[in-house]
């Protein structure tokens, strides 16, 4: 299968709904990482998703609708506090989980009873998803527990030849997944941690917890349960009172030959003077928006990644460190 990587236009989205129609499955952008999208209503799509991904039958997909799409036509809306998460932070990178009227395939949900659902906020996705106005339900665009891709040409690397189509939106800008939060309880549940922080949500709805998955539990929520987001290359974590056993370890790895890279904040920078650096950013957006796209970048360049902890786990940096732990094993 050739796998065309085209920017979008009018054209191009004509195509992209075609090949949906049809059954088929695209790579498609998002405000977070580029996702691999088919019909959510046909299971032959849905299935071919996971085949494409090589994705366990376990892991639920969400579904990614336009701004306005009716979400109680997929889903059943029982919070009061649901309402005003929808209006503070959709489009954007929320997503819910609520119990699923069945428009969306068992396949996607994995035969469960709750469907996980997101209005992206990148111009072209919402293009894409107001041109066919179907739910289309769509993992990160990559070889299941690889790196998640943020820009087409990460997407072409993992699929070339097994999709017919990649739109080119750019570089991702978010950089990890959306928040999961599970909006079936009196109060919300973040089951994946993500650009819409705890402390944002406990703002719109006053209270917000985190639900920790544990083995046996059904899972509502992809990115719970599975390893993820490894670059191909070997990896290593260190801690921030660590940095001199990194120093060591960047060192013996030089010593034999191999070509090992230093990923960090900008704030560490000067303490790896002379050091092959992965550099993420200064705030935890940029680290956000930086930290897949390095570590693709590391596993090109690198024989291993050693990267430093952020040293915190508040805010965003509890889906950033989230990512990195999962990353680096």
């Amino acid at each position: 299968m050739e796998t065309k990587v085209l920017k979008i236009s009018e054209e191009s989205l004509e195509l992209s709904k075609a090949l949906l129609e049809s059954g088929e499955v695209i790579g498609m952008p998002t405000e977070t990482v580029y996702g691999l999208a088919g019909d959510g209503r046909n299971s032959t799509a849905v299935k071919r998703i996971f085949e494409v991904k090589g994705r366990p039958s376990d892991n639920p997909l969400i579904a990614h609708v336009h701004k306005d799409f009716d979400l109680e036509s997929l889903c059943y809306i029982e919070r009061d506090y649901v309402p005003l998460l929808i209006k503070e932070f959709m489009p954007g990178p929320l997503t819910l989980v609520m119990k699923s009227k069945g428009v969306v395939c068992s396949e996607a949900i994995c035969g469960g009873e709750t469907l996980a659902v997101r209005m992206p906020s990148h111009k072209g996705c919402q293009e894409l998803l107001k041109k066919v106005n179907i739910p289309l339900v769509a993992p990160s665009a990559n070889i299941s527990k690889h790196t998640s891709p943020v820009t087409a040409s990460h997407v072409y690397n993992d699929l070339n030849g097994k999709i017919p189509l990649i739109l080119d939106g750019g570089k991702c800008l978010g950089g990890i997944e959306s928040t999961v939060l599970d909006v079936t309880g009196e109060y919300p549940r973040i089951l994946r941690a993500g650009l819409i922080t705890k402390e944002m949500i406990e703002r719109a709805t006053g209270k917000c917890f985190i639900s920790e998955h544990k083995e046996g539990d059904k899972v509502k929520s992809p990115g719970v349960k599975y390893t993820h987001y490894r670059p191909k290359c070997q990896t290593a974590l260190y801690e921030t009172n660590q940095v001199d056993q990194a120093i060591k370890r960047y060192e013996k790895e030089v010593a034999n030959g191999k070509t090992p890279y230093i990923m960090c904040e900008n704030k560490y920078a000067k303490q790896f003077k002379g050091k092959n650096l992965l550099l993420l950013g200064e705030s935890g957006e940029e680290v956000a928006s930086n930290l897949y796209d390095k570590l693709l970048e590391g596993e090109e360049r690198a024989d291993i990644i050693i990267a430093i902890s952020m040293g915190r786990e508040d805010g965003v940096y509890m889906g950033i460190m989230n990512r990195l732990k999962k990353a680096c094993g």
